[in-house]
Formats: C-alpha cells, sequence, structure tokens
C-alpha cells in the first residue's frame, strides 16, 4: 500500500529538512558532481520546487534551477530526493510530474537532468546523443537527458549547459 503523500510547494522551513535527506541520501561527495556545479549559487525556482510529506514530515524533494544550455533558457532538474524508507511508493515520480507541469504552465520550453534513462523516461525525459550537451565536469554522457516542454522545444538544442545569470 502506497503511503498517503501530500504534496506542496518547498517552503524555506523546509530546507533543513530537504538537507538532512540530501545528508542521509547522496553520497558525500555529491558537491562535486556536474549537476550541482550548475546549481552552485543559483537559487532554485521557488514555484517549481516541491516538497512530499508523510505524517507532517518532508521525506522527498524536487527542486528546478534555471540554466543555459548553448546560451538557450533551460531548467535543470534536481536533485531528487526520497527518504530510504519511502523509496518505490511514487513520491519521486509524482514530484517530477508536478515540477514538470509547473515548469510548462510558466512557460518553459526545455528540463535537463542527469539520471537513468529507464526511471525518467517514461516521465518525458529522452537522450538527444552523446555530448549533445555537455557539463562544466565530467558526467556519463549517456544519462544527460533533456525533456521538452512545447512542441519543437528540442529541434536543435546542443552545446553547454550553464549557470543561469
Amino acid at each position: 500500500m502506497t503511503p498517503p503523500f501530500s504534496f506542496r510547494l518547498e517552503q524555506p522551513a523546509d530546507s533543513s529538512a530537504i538537507n538532512a535527506l540530501y545528508a542521509q541520501v547522496f553520497a558525500p561527495d555529491w558537491v562535486k558532481r556536474a549537476a550541482y556545479i550548475l546549481r552552485d549559487g543559483v537559487p532554485p525556482d521557488p514555484g517549481l520546487s516541491f516538497v512530499a510529506t508523510y505524517d507532517g514530515k518532508a521525506v522527498a524533494s524536487v527542486r528546478m534551477t534555471p540554466i543555459t544550455i548553448g546560451k538557450r533558457p533551460a531548467l535543470i532538474l534536481g536533485p531528487l530526493v526520497v527518504a530510504p524508507a519511502h523509496k518505490g511508493q511514487g513520491a519521486g515520480r509524482a514530484l517530477v510530474r508536478m515540477a514538470l507541469d509547473a515548469a510548462r504552465a510558466a512557460g518553459h520550453r526545455v528540463v535537463m537532468l542527469v539520471g537513468d534513462l529507464p526511471y525518467y523516461g517514461p516521465l518525458g525525459f529522452g537522450f538527444l546523443g552523446r555530448d549533445v550537451v555537455t557539463l562544466p565536469a565530467w558526467v556519463d554522457p549517456d544519462r544527460v537527458l533533456v525533456a521538452g516542454l512545447a512542441p519543437g522545444a528540442l529541434d536543435g538544442l546542443a552545446g553547454a549547459a550553464e549557470r543561469a545569470g
């Protein structure tokens, strides 16, 4: 049975719980990863960042942060984090869908992430090809995935992913 999660926009008060989830779930060197480098120093969009709660406690989170790809505006999804006790229960997928729907409604056209195609493919992400989109640090190029949120959004998309601003 799937726990009755509640979903809502992330609030500033959620920050410590989310940071504790990062510390619990991700390896200590996660801040050296390419996706983190793109987000470092750029605040996530508060209208596109969500949490799942269970019994009033934040147990999963997803954030969207502005970036550019080949100088075109885009978003990077992540980190997506789910407390180990709640993995496989649908909170992560629900959060990704919510974030993508909110981004689409806000007029965004492209979302990128570094992740596994079997998980993110059914959520609308695809692989453009090796080294079509490059990141500021090494990453397995087969894990660079993008989702187009509007017709033609991925046409001609290529280049370096960089921090926004």
